[in-house]
């Protein structure tokens, strides 16, 4: 391995102001190291995440876009529940367990809009609000109370365009939830973006295999080969905890430290280009280097997008990939990389999950509506549905079913994790163990819990 700078070294490198969260590095120090295989695999652990994760963590259920007007209703599902997030005609966002009062039938199974909330089963109908409308034939109900038909409402909050929704109503909001989330994403207004692109792909894998796999970079240089030429991946990005979130900075327009040569700066150049599939020829200006030309050509690019905004931005922000997760399975970039990653289970299913991309762009004026989701099956490509930078997603699609696969074959009663470039995992298995009450070293519950 060459000699290579730390992010820290890079920021240093940049020479000029950077925004104080980059400068914070808490790390992920005591964090689990070694995570038990049934975690993923075994069936009961699925069970106790329907009861202790699902049914009392905050989660993103859909975008403020999606319910835009009064009536607007959105089906939001994980494992064997549904939700029902409703615009309200007070403009107010509500959620409801999505279950008639009647014979339990789903109220809606798709998205729509309509004045009311209607069972298509024997069509008694509630208002926006959850208050009883309507039952055909009411004087055959008149053993219930008037007040048993009030549909049960979820907890709901906002953050960033994004509607997120707890099942337990003595949970803390989500304001207080996020805690320092919101001082990371000031510079990058995630509700002042529109949804562009929004695809789910089915993945033959656990979903916490599926989720890991986008939260450390210690993976690129095998699997993302292509990468080695323009991004610091590896022992040069940083990992750092934050309460509830996590955050790695991958800073790019910098050789891989895994490289055995020395490149030049020109090399580092078109390795970026072609990497984001520009045909564009560049000779790089004498004594410029490959970031600082970088920075500039998407400076330009950006202020297209968000005006005068745009020079306000420091070099990481502009070229370094900036990836947060939040728990349990919300993945925002930051910066304007625009990616947003769900993982979930695929229904009520512990060994296949789903991965949703959103892309969220920026506007100027009326927000654009929200494009429509799409769906990939199993083995369907990413690019078909997002294009080039689908590769990205189509290689790391291709170790995600043989972890699975692996993970049901080996003998190993854990898995072992990197103590640095694999912080973010570990942060994200304090968490859980703590949710759901297990032994950190033991594949059971623990036992006064």
């Amino acid at each position: 391995m060459l000699p290579f700078r730390t992010y820290q070294q890079i920021l240093d490198d940049d020479n000029e102001a950077i925004p104080p969260a980059f400068r914070e590095s808490p790390g992920t120090d005591g964090c689990p190291t070694e995570v038990p295989v049934a975690w993923y695999i075994d069936r009961r652990f699925h069970e106790r995440e329907k009861e202790r994760l699902w049914s009392s963590a905050w989660q993103v259920a859909c975008r403020e876009e999606h319910i835009p007007n009064p009536g607007d209703q959105y089906v939001y599902d994980i494992t064997d529940k549904s939700y029902l997030v409703v615009r309200g005609d007070d403009g107010a966002i509500r959620a409801f367990v999505n279950a008639c009062l009647h014979r339990g039938r789903l109220l809606r199974d798709y998205p729509g809009s309509a004045h009311e909330i209607r069972c298509p089963f024997h069509a008694i109908a509630w208002s926006l609000d959850g208050r009883l409308k309507e039952i055909p034939g009411g004087d055959e109900f008149v053993q219930r109370d008037p007040c048993e038909w009030q549909l049960a409402e979820v907890s709901v909050g906002k953050w960033g365009g994004f509607v997120f929704i707890n099942p337990d109503r003595a949970a803390p909001p989500l304001q207080e939830y996020l805690s320092v989330l919101s001082r990371h994403f000031e510079r990058w207004p995630l509700d002042r973006r529109y949804l562009a692109k929004h695809v789910s792909k089915k993945i033959r894998c656990n979903w916490k295999v599926a989720q890991e796999a986008f939260m450390e970079a210690y993976h690129t240089s095998a699997t993302h080969p292509q990468s080695v030429w323009s991004s610091g991946e590896g022992p040069t990005s940083q990992y750092d905890a934050f309460g509830i979130f996590s955050r790695a900075v991958t800073p790019r327009a910098v050789p891989s430290p895994n490289l055995k040569v020395k490149i030049s700066e020109q090399r580092i150049i078109d390795g970026m280009l072609n990497r984001l599939n520009r045909s564009e020829a560049v000779l790089l200006p004498e004594g410029m280097t490959a970031r600082q030309y970088y920075s500039k050509m998407m400076r330009q690019e950006l202020s297209r997008q968000i005006g005068d905004k745009a020079a306000e931005l420091s070099t990481t922000e502009l070229c370094d990939l900036i990836y947060y997760t939040v728990f349990p399975n919300f993945h925002p970039w930051g910066g304007y990389y625009q990616s947003i990653y769900l993982f979930k289970p695929n229904g009520d299913d512990h060994e296949t999950c789903t991965m949703e991309f959103m892309l969220l762009a920026p506007f100027e004026g009326t927000r654009p509506p929200a494009a429509p989701l799409e769906h990939l099956d199993y083995d369907e490509s990413w690019t078909t549905k997002v294009g080039p930078r689908g590769r990205i997603f189509d290689q790391d699609s291709l170790n995600m079913p043989e972890v699975h696969r692996g993970l049901l074959t080996t003998r190993q009663t854990s898995v072992r994790l990197a103590l640095r470039q694999e912080g973010k995992i570990r942060h994200f298995y304090k968490l859980y163990q703590e949710r759901m009450g297990l032994d950190a070293d033991a594949s059971r519950p623990a036992a006064n819990r």
